[in-house]
């Protein structure tokens, strides 16, 4: 079945960096695109970041470009998500998501927290 497990989350101060990955199984991963979203408290779950299968096509939030970038390794199964610069309000749970035959597979979320 298909599987997306999101890692790399965790407490930074402002300006800060770090690198979020997601590992995928279940499915040809080098043929799906795959996003990052993001939700933080109160708010709705908004898009981040795009990658196409074989990583030529990205796109990003307004909020977050030239701050973050995505990537893929599709050898490894996984999709990252640079994060640099961070600001208070890149706070979010962070989750990886692909489409597959119409279906929204999710991971479970990786949780960012960008406090001094």
């Amino acid at each position: 079945q298909v599987q997306l497990v999101e890692s790399g989350g965790g407490l930074v101060q402002p300006g800060g960096s770090l690198r979020l990955s997601c590992v995928a199984s279940g499915f040809t991963f080098r043929s799906y695109s795959m996003n990052w979203y993001r939700q933080a408290p109160g708010k709705e779950r908004e898009l981040v970041a795009f990658i196409s299968g074989g990583g030529a096509i990205t796109n990003y939030a307004d909020s977050v470009k030239g701050r973050f970038a995505i990537s893929r390794d599709n050898a490894k199964n996984t999709v990252y998500l640079q994060m640099n610069n961070l600001e208070p309000d890149d706070a979010a749970v962070y989750y990886c998501k692909s489409r597959i035959r119409n279906v929204d597979y999710w991971g479970k979320g990786t949780l960012v927290t960008v406090s001094s």
